[in-house]
Parts: C-alpha cells; structure tokens; sequence
C-alpha cells in the first residue's frame, strides 16, 4: 500500500510530539544551519574585504615605490659611466701574435705507434700487426685534425689583426685630434643608450674650433611625472597634483644630470679636455605663441673638473657653477631660453 512514513519525536520519556512539533524542530534545526551558513557567508565576506585591502596596501606600496626610484633615476643619470678608454696603451700595443702549428695530435699518434707493444694475446691471436696498422692510419687522421685546427686559429687570428689595425689606427687619429675620427668613435660606440630610454635624443658634431658639442633633446613633461604619489598612514595611497616649483626642480636635475652624463660618456670615449653640452627642449615664445626648440642649458664641461668632482654626493644642478654654463632657471618659472656656448671662445682653454 503506497504512502509515506515519519516516526514522532520523543520530547520527554515516555511523550512523544505530534507531526506538527516535529515539522517545528525540523524547521528550527534548518534554520540554526541556515544562521550557521549566514555567518560563515559573512566571515568569508569580511576575509575577502581583508584580504582586497592588503591587496590594495600592497599595491600602494608598489606604486609609491615605482614613482619614489623614477624619480631618483633621473636625478642620477649622471652617477653612471662606461669605463674611461686608454687610447695611448692601445695606439703603442703590439700586433696579436701568429699562432703555430705545433702538430700536437701528429705527435702524440706518433708516440702511440712507437710505443705500442702487442700483448701476449694479441700474439697469440695474431692481432699485433692489425693493431699497429690502425695506429699508423690515425697518423694521417691526426695531421688532418692539426691542419683543420691551425687553419681554424689562423682565420681567428686575422680577424684580431684587421680589429687590432683599425683600433691602433683609431687611436692615432683620435690622439692627433681627428674631427672625423671622434664623431665615428662615439658613433660606433653609442653610449648614449640608457639616456635614449629616459627620453632624451642626443646628436654629436664637431664645432668650427674643433671642440665635440653634444645637443640633448630632452622633453620634461614627458619625463618628470606632474603627480606626486605617497602613501597615507593608513597605507592607502595619495595622488596629488605634484607643485610647479618641486616639478621645476626636479627637472632642473634631469636636465644636469644628464648633460654631465653626456659629457662623461664622450670623454671616456675620446682624449679631449673640453666637450660642450647643449640641452634643448620645447618652450613657450611669448612672442609668437607658439612652443619652439631653444636651449635652456649650455655647459663646457672640463675632464680634470669632471674627474675632481664626487658625483655619489653633488647636487647635479648646483654642480653647473664649477664649468663655464648658460643657465636662466627659476623654481617659479621653470627654464629660460639661453644662448649656446661660443666654442671659438674656448681655444685658450682647450688645453687645460
């Protein structure tokens, strides 16, 4: 017979409640699983929000950290060099040394067939003149393999000779104080690459009295953020609107920095004394309303000035008044368009 079946639950001994108690302790069980379930939710709830917040501290942290050593990038571009060249040492070293066939396999398969002795079952066996025969074919194995190696040594060889030549001849011109031999040594070499990263363009040549003049082509707002971000001291981040004076600064700094890196960059490349470094960048003419390319630092920086100064421990921007520099800046205002340094006004002191 079809149906359905329920035993009653026992309240006291002996009792038992009808279907509708039982429908009511069900219920109240399901519901204290229900508020179980609830706080759980909730908990997890409040984990998650935990844990987003630390995602969120964590990525200020970052952020900050990010922005604080940008910053510090470009106001030490000029702590960093490729080390200095001996143009003397290598104009005087001498020519790479040919290498010898020495015949070293020949020899020792040589030495192999002299001293082979056959053992006594290579006697018995009648295998001593079979072995002594193979010996005797590595011989010419052997002289293949020496003449393959020595060719091998002698192409390597050449290469450093014709390297050897060029660099010896470099080093004559750029000790005599070839224009065109400079211009092709920084070319060649192109320090400048870790400058070209941080948005600077950088063009070399040769002025009418012989001095290198590098031009940077730097771009300030593209390179000096024009936000501050720091973080608060319940670690969320703050983001600010960075003030006119503190970004004038730090760019004043990107723009010395790495006008003295340019310098030191062309004299470890090249014997001079003096190089004159020139920064450009966009500003507004009052005149015509337009932003024009004009310079805003021109510096004639010295080797045994550069070479006296600590440059772990300057400030880049006060560190212009130890060269002869055109610089018109004020923390209000930013740069001012300068003139370039006259070069043919240096001659005096190319020598010094």
């Amino acid at each position: 017979m079809g149906g359905f079946f329920y035993s009653l639950v026992s309240c006291k001994k002996g009792e038992q409640m009808g279907w509708k108690g039982a429908v009511r302790s069900i219920g109240a069980a399901a519901r204290a699983a229900e508020r179980d379930a609830k706080r759980r939710q909730r908990e997890l709830e409040r984990q998650q929000k935990q844990y987003q917040k630390l995602q969120e501290l964590e990525q200020a942290a970052y952020e900050v950290e990010v922005f604080e050593n940008h910053i510090e990038i470009i106001q030490s571009v000029h702590k960093e060099c490729n080390d200095p060249i001996d143009w003397l040492s290598i104009s005087t070293s001498k020519e790479p040394i040919k290498p010898e066939n020495f015949k070293k396999h020949e020899k020792e398969a040589r030495l192999k067939v002299k001293s082979y002795s056959p053992s006594l079952i290579d006697k018995i066996l009648k295998k001593a003149e079979q072995k002594k025969k193979v010996l005797e074919q590595n011989i010419g194995l052997s002289i293949k393999k020496d003449k393959t190696e020595h060719n091998d040594a002698i192409s390597a060889w050449e290469e450093k000779v014709a390297d050897w030549k060029e660099s010896v001849s470099l080093a004559k011109q750029l000790l005599s104080g070839a224009e065109t031999a400079k211009i092709n040594a920084i070319k060649e070499l192109n320090p400048f690459s870790e400058i070209s990263t941080l948005g600077s363009n950088i063009a070399v040549v040769t002025g009418p009295s012989g001095f290198v003049e590098a031009t940077i082509h730097v771009h300030g707002k593209d390179i000096v953020p024009n936000e501050v971000k720091s973080l608060l001291k319940s670690g969320k981040l703050s983001v600010k609107n960075m003030p006119k004076g503190t970004f004038n600064e730090i760019y004043q700094d990107y723009v010395c920095s790495s006008s003295l890196r340019v310098a030191k960059e062309i004299l470890s490349i090249i014997p001079d004394n003096l190089v004159v470094v020139t920064a450009t960048d966009e500003l507004l003419n009052s005149k015509t309303g337009h932003l024009e390319k004009t310079p805003i630092l021109s510096v004639c920086i010295s080797r045994k000035t550069l070479n006296s100064l600590n440059m772990n421990s300057i400030d880049p921007s006060d560190s212009m008044d130890n060269f002869i520099h055109n610089m018109s800046f004020k923390k209000t205002k930013g740069f001012e368009p300068v003139s370039r340094i006259d070069t043919t006004a240096l001659e005096t002191a190319k020598n010094s």
